[in-house]
């Protein structure tokens, strides 16, 4: 499993743009005494936004400096230390920290081990690689960040959960942790996507083209949620907080949620909010693989695409129309099938 001594590498070179060039560089080189694994990239996947994040929120001592996008990655183990827990030819996947590194879309990366888990055993390679970084959002936002309690605990049964963009990357998690911890869920999509986002575990779907959250909560008390999470902020954020009842929480991962709090509406100091950026941490990837090894919680993939076609993949994920996480696989179309 010897490393080939040239890789493909996708670099943002100017932090004031979004665009991207494919070169080729030298692979890393681990040195023995380092704590960092050499990994074997055989897919990845970027996050919408996140070319804008080098210029709005560059890493402390990386201001203007190139930068590697997609931090969701799966590969195999191709070199470890000697008291690491993974060893050479394991098959992990991680969502490694934007703060701390770049990204992963390159051949080979150079890592620690605090962000990997073992993959799930009955996923492919693509499958896997959609679930780290939506996944472990959800979990912070539900077992960390709402306060409520963790997965196991019974304080959950009986609450009621709004997750808006139920239908996408992070929403879709929301609706399959929640329902599985046994609260009630109810979430926000196109009129396209309503199958979809009660097969993922949405007890109500509301179609937010032809009904507002404000009109569906309007007069009834019953239809007050405990929690509100919010995956696209804006215009449905605002909506939100129309219905959290007294005591409850607006929890966004989009943008502040008092910034979106609606100037008509009686704020009651009651209603808690938070917004917060996901820490990645291979603990808790494990026990969402248990989940999903279990056949409890699925990925969705929206689509597939070789390294050379990023333009492509980019503008579709900028679309806003993705279902799910676009993946691109390492081994596609040329790609380096050596490992």
């Amino acid at each position: 499993m010897a490393a080939q001594e040239n890789m493909r590498v996708l670099l943002q070179p100017d932090t004031d743009t979004t665009r991207l060039i494919l070169l080729h560089c030298a692979v890393p080189v681990v040195e023995p005494d380092s704590s960092d694994h050499l990994i074997r990239v055989h897919c990845v996947a970027p996050c919408s936004g996140e070319l804008l994040w080098p210029k709005n929120h560059p890493p402390p001592g990386r201001e203007g400096l190139v930068s590697i996008p997609c931090y969701d990655v799966a590969g195999t183990v191709v070199s470890a230390p000697k008291a690491s827990r993974f060893k050479v030819g394991d098959e992990v996947y991680a969502r490694t920290n934007y703060f701390r590194a770049t990204g992963c879309a390159c051949d080979y990366i150079a890592t620690p081990a605090s962000e990997f888990a073992r993959r799930p055993k009955k996923l492919s390679w693509v499958e896997s690689t959609a679930i780290p970084l939506s996944s472990q959002t959800a979990w912070e936002a539900l077992f960390i960040q709402s306060g409520i309690g963790d997965f196991t605990s019974p304080a959950w049964k009986g609450k009621r959960v709004l997750v808006t963009a139920v239908s996408g990357g992070v929403g879709a998690w929301v609706a399959q942790f929640a329902s599985l911890a046994g609260a009630e869920v109810i979430g926000t999509c196109g009129p396209a996507n309503v199958a979809y986002a009660k097969s993922m575990g949405a007890k109500e779907v509301i179609n937010y083209r032809s009904q507002s959250l404000k009109d569906w909560a309007a007069g009834d008390d019953k239809k007050k949620v405990d929690l509100v999470i919010d995956c696209i902020g804006r215009k449905s954020l605002e909506d939100a907080w129309w219905v959290v009842r007294d005591n409850g929480m607006v929890i966004s991962i989009y943008e502040p949620p008092e910034q979106a709090r609606p100037a008509d509406l009686e704020f009651k100091s009651s209603i808690k909010h938070l917004f917060f950026i996901m820490d990645p941490n291979g603990e808790q990837l494990e026990k969402i693989t248990e989940l999903v090894d279990q056949g409890k919680c699925r990925p969705t993939v929206d689509s597939v695409w070789p390294l050379e076609q990023f333009e492509h993949a980019f503008e579709r994920l900028d679309s806003e129309h993705a279902r799910g996480k676009i993946v691109f696989d390492m081994l596609l179309n040329g790609g380096n099938t050596g490992a």
